[in-house]
Protein backbone atom coordinates (compact mmCIF):
# COMPACT_ATOMS: atom_id res chain seq x y z
CA UNK A 1 0.00 0.00 0.00
CA UNK A 2 1.47 3.34 -1.17
CA UNK A 3 1.42 6.47 1.38
CA UNK A 4 1.62 9.78 -0.42
CA UNK A 5 2.27 9.95 -3.69
CA UNK A 6 1.83 13.29 -6.06
CA UNK A 7 -1.01 13.81 -7.90
CA UNK A 8 0.02 13.62 -11.65
CA UNK A 9 1.49 10.24 -10.90
CA UNK A 10 -1.94 8.44 -10.58
CA UNK A 11 -3.78 10.75 -13.22
CA UNK A 12 -3.29 12.53 -17.13
CA UNK A 13 -4.71 15.73 -17.03
CA UNK A 14 -6.00 17.28 -20.36
CA UNK A 15 -6.51 20.82 -20.64
CA UNK A 16 -9.65 22.03 -22.46
CA UNK A 17 -9.56 23.64 -25.91
CA UNK A 18 -9.35 27.27 -26.01
CA UNK A 19 -12.73 28.29 -28.01
CA UNK A 20 -12.95 31.84 -29.13
CA UNK A 21 -16.04 33.35 -28.77
CA UNK A 22 -16.25 34.10 -32.49
CA UNK A 23 -17.08 29.87 -32.54
CA UNK A 24 -19.99 29.92 -30.00
CA UNK A 25 -23.14 28.76 -31.70
CA UNK A 26 -26.88 28.56 -30.06
CA UNK A 27 -26.57 24.84 -31.00
CA UNK A 28 -24.37 22.21 -31.01
CA UNK A 29 -22.36 20.37 -28.46
CA UNK A 30 -22.47 22.32 -25.26
CA UNK A 31 -19.00 23.92 -24.31
CA UNK A 32 -18.41 23.15 -20.96
CA UNK A 33 -16.75 26.25 -19.45
CA UNK A 34 -16.46 26.78 -15.49
CA UNK A 35 -18.91 28.73 -15.00
CA UNK A 36 -21.42 25.52 -16.17
CA UNK A 37 -19.32 23.36 -14.03
CA UNK A 38 -21.46 24.33 -10.50
CA UNK A 39 -24.07 26.11 -11.77
CA UNK A 40 -26.64 24.12 -13.93
CA UNK A 41 -28.96 27.01 -14.35
CA UNK A 42 -25.75 28.63 -16.16
CA UNK A 43 -26.64 28.82 -20.38
CA UNK A 44 -24.39 26.86 -22.49
CA UNK A 45 -22.74 28.20 -25.23
CA UNK A 46 -22.47 25.57 -28.14
CA UNK A 47 -20.34 24.28 -30.95
CA UNK A 48 -22.07 23.01 -34.40
CA UNK A 49 -18.18 21.70 -35.76
CA UNK A 50 -15.92 18.76 -35.69
CA UNK A 51 -13.47 19.08 -32.59
CA UNK A 52 -10.50 16.55 -31.47
CA UNK A 53 -11.30 13.51 -29.35
CA UNK A 54 -9.35 14.52 -26.57
CA UNK A 55 -11.27 17.84 -25.63
CA UNK A 56 -14.35 15.69 -25.39
CA UNK A 57 -16.25 15.34 -22.04
CA UNK A 58 -18.92 12.39 -20.76
CA UNK A 59 -21.02 11.68 -18.17
CA UNK A 60 -19.28 10.48 -15.11
CA UNK A 61 -16.40 12.11 -16.46
CA UNK A 62 -14.12 13.88 -13.51
CA UNK A 63 -13.10 17.79 -14.03
CA UNK A 64 -10.97 20.00 -12.74
CA UNK A 65 -11.13 23.95 -12.81
CA UNK A 66 -7.97 25.23 -11.98
CA UNK A 67 -8.48 29.08 -12.98
CA UNK A 68 -10.91 31.96 -11.61
CA UNK A 69 -12.23 32.74 -8.06
CA UNK A 70 -10.85 31.19 -5.25
CA UNK A 71 -13.47 29.76 -2.87
CA UNK A 72 -15.85 29.63 -5.92
CA UNK A 73 -14.31 28.07 -9.23
CA UNK A 74 -11.98 26.20 -7.72
CA UNK A 75 -12.11 22.47 -7.69
CA UNK A 76 -13.12 18.93 -8.75
CA UNK A 77 -16.50 17.78 -10.19
CA UNK A 78 -17.98 14.69 -11.68
CA UNK A 79 -19.57 15.86 -14.98
CA UNK A 80 -23.51 14.56 -15.69
CA UNK A 81 -24.59 16.53 -18.52
CA UNK A 82 -24.16 14.14 -20.90
CA UNK A 83 -21.61 14.83 -24.03
CA UNK A 84 -20.15 18.03 -24.32
CA UNK A 85 -16.43 19.56 -25.23
CA UNK A 86 -14.18 21.07 -22.63
CA UNK A 87 -13.20 24.56 -22.53
CA UNK A 88 -9.70 25.88 -21.62
CA UNK A 89 -8.96 26.63 -17.40
CA UNK A 90 -10.57 22.79 -17.51
CA UNK A 91 -8.83 19.66 -16.74
CA UNK A 92 -10.21 16.27 -17.09
CA UNK A 93 -8.92 14.38 -14.86
CA UNK A 94 -8.22 10.84 -16.26
CA UNK A 95 -7.10 7.59 -14.47
CA UNK A 96 -6.09 4.11 -14.22
CA UNK A 97 -9.39 2.52 -12.89
CA UNK A 98 -8.30 -0.64 -11.83
CA UNK A 99 -6.50 1.49 -9.33
CA UNK A 100 -7.73 4.44 -8.69
CA UNK A 101 -11.42 5.28 -7.34
CA UNK A 102 -12.70 9.00 -9.21
CA UNK A 103 -14.70 9.54 -6.00
CA UNK A 104 -11.99 8.99 -4.09
CA UNK A 105 -9.70 10.92 -5.64
CA UNK A 106 -12.40 14.38 -6.34
CA UNK A 107 -12.63 14.11 -2.59
CA UNK A 108 -8.71 13.97 -2.25
CA UNK A 109 -7.72 16.78 -4.46
CA UNK A 110 -10.80 19.33 -2.99
CA UNK A 111 -8.98 18.31 0.85
CA UNK A 112 -5.60 20.49 -0.90
CA UNK A 113 -7.92 23.24 -2.37
CA UNK A 114 -6.18 26.09 0.53
CA UNK A 115 -2.83 24.69 -0.91
CA UNK A 116 -3.14 24.78 -4.17
CA UNK A 117 -5.25 28.39 -4.04
CA UNK A 118 -1.79 29.38 -2.42
CA UNK A 119 0.38 28.39 -5.21
CA UNK A 120 -1.81 29.67 -7.94
CA UNK A 121 -0.37 33.03 -9.23
CA UNK A 122 -2.38 35.88 -10.03
CA UNK A 123 -4.61 38.81 -8.88
CA UNK A 124 -6.96 38.84 -5.74
CA UNK A 125 -9.89 38.24 -8.03
CA UNK A 126 -8.28 36.16 -10.45
CA UNK A 127 -5.76 33.63 -10.03
CA UNK A 128 -4.55 30.16 -11.82
CA UNK A 129 -2.43 27.15 -10.88
CA UNK A 130 -0.20 25.39 -13.37
CA UNK A 131 -0.70 21.96 -14.49
CA UNK A 132 2.95 21.03 -13.22
CA UNK A 133 2.01 22.99 -9.85
CA UNK A 134 -1.15 20.92 -9.54
CA UNK A 135 0.81 17.86 -10.32
CA UNK A 136 3.25 17.72 -8.13
CA UNK A 137 0.44 18.34 -4.81
CA UNK A 138 0.88 15.23 -2.73
CA UNK A 139 -2.45 13.21 -1.83
CA UNK A 140 -2.65 10.29 0.90
CA UNK A 141 -3.16 7.07 -1.71
CA UNK A 142 -4.18 3.82 -0.17
CA UNK A 143 -5.13 0.96 -2.06
CA UNK A 144 -8.38 0.50 -4.05
CA UNK A 145 -10.77 -0.94 -1.18
CA UNK A 146 -9.48 1.70 0.84
CA UNK A 147 -10.23 4.58 -1.26
CA UNK A 148 -13.72 3.20 -2.07
CA UNK A 149 -14.59 3.09 1.91
CA UNK A 150 -13.19 6.56 2.07
CA UNK A 151 -15.23 7.95 -0.67
CA UNK A 152 -18.56 6.23 0.90
CA UNK A 153 -18.00 7.86 4.65
CA UNK A 154 -17.67 11.00 2.62
CA UNK A 155 -20.14 10.98 0.52
CA UNK A 156 -22.33 10.29 3.33
CA UNK A 157 -21.28 13.29 5.61
CA UNK A 158 -21.40 15.41 2.08
CA UNK A 159 -24.75 14.66 0.90
CA UNK A 160 -25.92 15.78 5.04
CA UNK A 161 -23.41 18.50 4.37
CA UNK A 162 -25.73 19.72 1.09
CA UNK A 163 -29.57 19.09 2.03
CA UNK A 164 -28.60 21.41 4.90
CA UNK A 165 -27.38 24.40 2.53
CA UNK A 166 -30.46 23.17 0.17
CA UNK A 167 -32.88 23.60 2.87
CA UNK A 168 -31.47 27.45 3.15
CA UNK A 169 -31.59 27.96 -0.79
CA UNK A 170 -35.18 26.58 -0.31
CA UNK A 171 -36.27 29.22 2.47
CA UNK A 172 -36.00 31.74 0.52
CA UNK A 173 -38.06 30.36 -2.63
CA UNK A 174 -40.45 29.49 0.01
CA UNK A 175 -40.83 32.77 1.25
CA UNK A 176 -41.42 34.30 -2.13
CA UNK A 177 -43.99 32.07 -3.06
CA UNK A 178 -45.99 33.01 0.19
CA UNK A 179 -45.56 36.72 -0.96
CA UNK A 180 -46.78 36.05 -4.16
CA UNK A 181 -49.82 33.77 -2.89
CA UNK A 182 -50.60 36.67 -0.39
CA UNK A 183 -50.52 39.61 -2.28
CA UNK A 184 -49.98 39.13 -5.96
CA UNK A 185 -53.89 38.90 -6.99
CA UNK A 186 -54.62 42.40 -5.17
CA UNK A 187 -51.60 43.95 -7.28
CA UNK A 188 -54.39 45.22 -9.85
CA UNK A 189 -57.20 46.15 -7.97
CA UNK A 190 -57.28 49.81 -8.32
CA UNK A 191 -58.31 50.47 -4.56
CA UNK A 192 -56.08 51.23 -1.64
CA UNK A 193 -53.33 52.39 -3.83
CA UNK A 194 -50.94 53.94 -2.02
CA UNK A 195 -46.97 56.27 -2.78
CA UNK A 196 -44.43 54.87 -0.89
CA UNK A 197 -43.73 58.32 0.40
CA UNK A 198 -46.45 58.41 2.73
CA UNK A 199 -46.11 54.95 4.49
CA UNK A 200 -42.29 55.15 5.19
CA UNK A 201 -39.57 57.56 7.02
CA UNK A 202 -36.17 57.97 5.51
CA UNK A 203 -35.26 59.61 8.60
CA UNK A 204 -31.93 57.69 10.12
CA UNK A 205 -29.21 60.28 10.97
CA UNK A 206 -25.54 60.82 9.49
CA UNK A 207 -22.75 60.30 12.32
CA UNK A 208 -19.19 60.45 12.02
CA UNK A 209 -17.84 56.47 11.86
CA UNK A 210 -14.61 57.74 13.59
CA UNK A 211 -16.68 58.68 16.79
CA UNK A 212 -15.73 56.32 19.83
CA UNK A 213 -19.45 55.16 20.10
CA UNK A 214 -19.43 54.33 16.25
CA UNK A 215 -16.03 52.70 15.77
CA UNK A 216 -17.23 48.80 16.92
CA UNK A 217 -20.23 48.70 14.97
CA UNK A 218 -20.49 46.65 11.75
CA UNK A 219 -20.88 48.48 8.39
CA UNK A 220 -23.29 47.47 5.76
CA UNK A 221 -22.20 48.37 2.26
CA UNK A 222 -24.58 46.87 -0.72
CA UNK A 223 -21.79 45.14 -1.22
CA UNK A 224 -23.12 42.89 2.64
CA UNK A 225 -26.19 42.23 0.77
CA UNK A 226 -26.68 39.08 -1.11
CA UNK A 227 -28.57 40.13 -4.90
CA UNK A 228 -32.14 39.08 -4.79
CA UNK A 229 -32.68 37.50 -1.76
CA UNK A 230 -31.90 40.43 0.87
CA UNK A 231 -29.93 37.87 2.85
CA UNK A 232 -26.78 39.75 4.78
CA UNK A 233 -23.10 38.85 4.51
CA UNK A 234 -20.52 39.09 6.90
CA UNK A 235 -19.46 42.66 7.82
CA UNK A 236 -16.96 43.93 9.18
CA UNK A 237 -17.04 46.57 12.10
CA UNK A 238 -15.80 50.96 10.98
CA UNK A 239 -13.05 50.76 13.02
CA UNK A 240 -11.53 47.50 10.85
CA UNK A 241 -12.53 49.08 7.90
CA UNK A 242 -11.12 52.35 8.33
CA UNK A 243 -14.50 54.54 7.51
CA UNK A 244 -14.28 58.61 7.55
CA UNK A 245 -16.71 59.55 5.94
CA UNK A 246 -20.19 60.15 7.88
CA UNK A 247 -22.88 56.89 7.72
CA UNK A 248 -26.16 56.77 8.30
CA UNK A 249 -26.90 55.20 11.77
CA UNK A 250 -29.92 52.47 12.15
CA UNK A 251 -31.45 50.26 14.34
CA UNK A 252 -33.37 47.11 13.77
CA UNK A 253 -37.06 49.15 12.69
CA UNK A 254 -35.26 49.72 9.09
CA UNK A 255 -35.03 48.34 6.31
CA UNK A 256 -31.78 48.84 3.94
CA UNK A 257 -31.90 48.75 0.60
CA UNK A 258 -29.11 49.86 -1.94
CA UNK A 259 -29.87 52.58 -4.06
CA UNK A 260 -27.36 51.84 -6.48
CA UNK A 261 -28.07 49.44 -9.57
CA UNK A 262 -31.83 49.01 -8.39
CA UNK A 263 -31.61 45.88 -10.77
CA UNK A 264 -29.20 44.05 -8.48
CA UNK A 265 -32.41 43.25 -5.63
CA UNK A 266 -30.46 44.30 -2.54
CA UNK A 267 -32.49 44.96 -0.15
CA UNK A 268 -32.14 43.86 3.45
CA UNK A 269 -33.71 43.77 7.14
CA UNK A 270 -31.62 45.29 9.16
CA UNK A 271 -30.40 43.31 12.23
CA UNK A 272 -29.76 45.30 15.35
CA UNK A 273 -27.62 48.48 15.51
CA UNK A 274 -25.07 49.61 12.97
CA UNK A 275 -24.06 51.68 10.13
CA UNK A 276 -24.95 51.59 6.29
CA UNK A 277 -22.93 53.20 3.36
CA UNK A 278 -24.76 56.80 1.97
CA UNK A 279 -25.15 54.49 -1.05
CA UNK A 280 -28.33 52.89 0.85
CA UNK A 281 -31.40 54.19 2.25
CA UNK A 282 -32.66 53.45 5.49
CA UNK A 283 -35.90 52.89 5.38
CA UNK A 284 -38.26 52.67 8.54
CA UNK A 285 -42.06 51.83 8.02
CA UNK A 286 -44.50 53.88 9.81
CA UNK A 287 -46.53 51.82 12.17
CA UNK A 288 -50.08 51.13 11.39
CA UNK A 289 -49.26 51.73 7.58
CA UNK A 290 -46.42 49.42 6.45
CA UNK A 291 -44.88 46.52 8.32
CA UNK A 292 -41.15 46.16 7.99
CA UNK A 293 -41.14 42.30 6.52
CA UNK A 294 -43.43 43.23 3.76
CA UNK A 295 -41.86 46.51 2.86
CA UNK A 296 -38.84 44.58 2.71
CA UNK A 297 -40.01 41.88 -0.26
CA UNK A 298 -42.07 44.69 -1.81
CA UNK A 299 -38.75 46.40 -2.43
CA UNK A 300 -37.34 42.86 -3.35
CA UNK A 301 -40.31 42.11 -6.06
CA UNK A 302 -40.49 42.42 -9.46
CA UNK A 303 -43.20 45.01 -9.42
CA UNK A 304 -40.93 47.04 -7.92
CA UNK A 305 -38.06 46.16 -10.27
CA UNK A 306 -40.37 46.89 -13.39
CA UNK A 307 -40.84 50.66 -11.91
CA UNK A 308 -37.44 51.43 -11.07
CA UNK A 309 -36.48 50.35 -14.42
CA UNK A 310 -39.11 52.48 -16.18
CA UNK A 311 -37.17 55.60 -15.07
CA UNK A 312 -34.43 57.30 -16.58
CA UNK A 313 -31.05 56.32 -15.77
CA UNK A 314 -28.42 58.46 -14.92
CA UNK A 315 -24.29 58.13 -16.25
CA UNK A 316 -23.24 54.87 -16.32
CA UNK A 317 -24.70 53.93 -13.07
CA UNK A 318 -28.22 53.47 -12.48
CA UNK A 319 -29.24 55.15 -8.99
CA UNK A 320 -32.89 55.81 -7.47
CA UNK A 321 -33.06 58.94 -6.33
CA UNK A 322 -35.23 59.31 -2.99
CA UNK A 323 -38.01 61.26 -4.86
CA UNK A 324 -38.70 58.25 -7.55
CA UNK A 325 -38.21 56.01 -4.26
CA UNK A 326 -41.10 57.60 -2.47
CA UNK A 327 -43.01 57.93 -5.82
CA UNK A 328 -43.55 54.21 -6.18
CA UNK A 329 -47.38 53.84 -6.35
CA UNK A 330 -48.17 50.41 -5.37
CA UNK A 331 -51.66 48.40 -4.14
CA UNK A 332 -50.97 48.41 -0.45
CA UNK A 333 -52.74 45.35 1.10
CA UNK A 334 -54.93 45.41 4.47
CA UNK A 335 -52.40 45.81 7.17
CA UNK A 336 -53.86 42.75 9.07
CA UNK A 337 -52.86 40.56 6.30
CA UNK A 338 -49.42 42.31 6.70
CA UNK A 339 -49.02 41.48 9.94
CA UNK A 340 -49.39 37.71 9.18
CA UNK A 341 -46.95 37.74 6.37
CA UNK A 342 -44.46 39.10 9.03
CA UNK A 343 -45.47 36.33 11.77
CA UNK A 344 -44.32 34.03 8.54
CA UNK A 345 -41.08 36.07 7.78
CA UNK A 346 -39.65 36.09 11.34
CA UNK A 347 -40.42 32.38 11.94
CA UNK A 348 -38.84 31.31 9.05
CA UNK A 349 -35.95 33.73 9.45
CA UNK A 350 -35.39 32.14 13.44
CA UNK A 351 -35.46 28.42 11.79
CA UNK A 352 -32.93 29.85 9.28
CA UNK A 353 -30.64 30.83 11.99
CA UNK A 354 -30.92 27.43 13.62
CA UNK A 355 -30.82 26.20 9.82
CA UNK A 356 -26.96 28.38 9.07
CA UNK A 357 -25.78 27.01 12.58
CA UNK A 358 -26.44 22.94 11.33
CA UNK A 359 -24.96 23.74 8.02
CA UNK A 360 -21.79 25.53 9.71
CA UNK A 361 -21.35 22.49 11.71
CA UNK A 362 -22.30 19.85 8.97
CA UNK A 363 -19.01 21.89 6.97
CA UNK A 364 -17.00 21.65 10.52
CA UNK A 365 -17.76 17.74 10.55
CA UNK A 366 -17.20 17.39 7.15
CA UNK A 367 -13.84 19.12 6.85
CA UNK A 368 -12.53 17.03 10.29
CA UNK A 369 -13.18 13.39 8.62
CA UNK A 370 -11.58 14.99 5.09
CA UNK A 371 -8.93 15.69 7.22
CA UNK A 372 -8.91 12.20 9.19
CA UNK A 373 -9.42 10.56 5.59
CA UNK A 374 -6.69 12.00 3.89
CA UNK A 375 -4.03 11.70 6.77
CA UNK A 376 -4.52 8.11 6.85
CA UNK A 377 -6.75 7.50 10.12
CA UNK A 378 -9.55 6.02 8.24
CA UNK A 379 -8.64 2.75 7.54
CA UNK A 380 -11.20 -0.50 5.95
CA UNK A 381 -12.89 -2.20 8.32
CA UNK A 382 -12.14 -5.95 8.86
Amino acid sequence: MRNHVPFGSICTLQNGRAFKSSEWSDQGTPIIRIQNLNNESKPFNYCNFEVEARFQVNSGDLLFSWSGTPGTSFGAFFWNRGKGFLNQHIFRVDVDEKATDKDYLRHAINSKLSMIIEQAHGGVGLKHITKGKLEAIEIYYPDLPTQKHIAAILNKADAIRRKRLQAIDLADQFLQSVYLNMFETSTTDATNKAQLGNLVAIDAPMVDPRDEQYLDMLHIGSDRIEKGTGKLLEAITAREEGLISKKFLFDENYVLYSKIRPYLKKCALAQGTGLCSADMYPIRPLEGKITREFLWRLLLSDEFTRYTESLPTRANIPKLNRKELEAFEFVNPDYEKQQQFSEIVRALNSSLVKFESSANLADQAFSALSQRAFSGELQLSA
